[in-house]
């Protein structure tokens, strides 16, 4: 879960089961991040609701601010929920991406040892 999560509504009342359903949601990305960004992870929700044209618009906007960078995804649908849905598999599939742009993988990890071990011979 992560642990820093700030919910905020625009123009909107976000109630308990909308709150639920978003720290459900959000919160269990958390899985997907690097082991080191965990404790750091702050995400900041924003859920507006407006009329266009005489139909109402929601629009969902999360952005998880990790160690190096910033990770952001915006939806607007007819229903709060469904937007919800889509901003979470943007946000992991971004995240799939810091992983791998910013973690180490153990084969990384052998071939640098061997380099510094080359290197203390020289």
């Amino acid at each position: 879960m992560i642990q820093k999560l700030d919910i905020t509504g625009v123009h909107m009342e976000v109630d308990k089961k909308l709150n639920d359903y978003v720290m459900k949601k959000i919160g269990k990305l958390d899985k997907y991040l690097p082991r080191h960004a965990r404790k750091s992870a702050h995400a900041e929700v924003f859920l507006k609701e407006q009329m266009i044209k005489k139909k109402k618009q929601c629009t969902a906007e999360v952005t998880i601010r990790l160690p190096k960078g910033n990770v952001t995804a915006k939806e607007s649908t007819m229903n709060i929920f469904a937007a919800v849905d889509i901003v979470e598999a943007k946000l992991k599939n971004q995240i799939k991406k810091y992983k791998d742009a910013h973690s180490v993988t153990r084969l990384h990890r052998r071939v640098l040892r061997h380099i510094r071990l080359v290197q203390d011979e020289v």
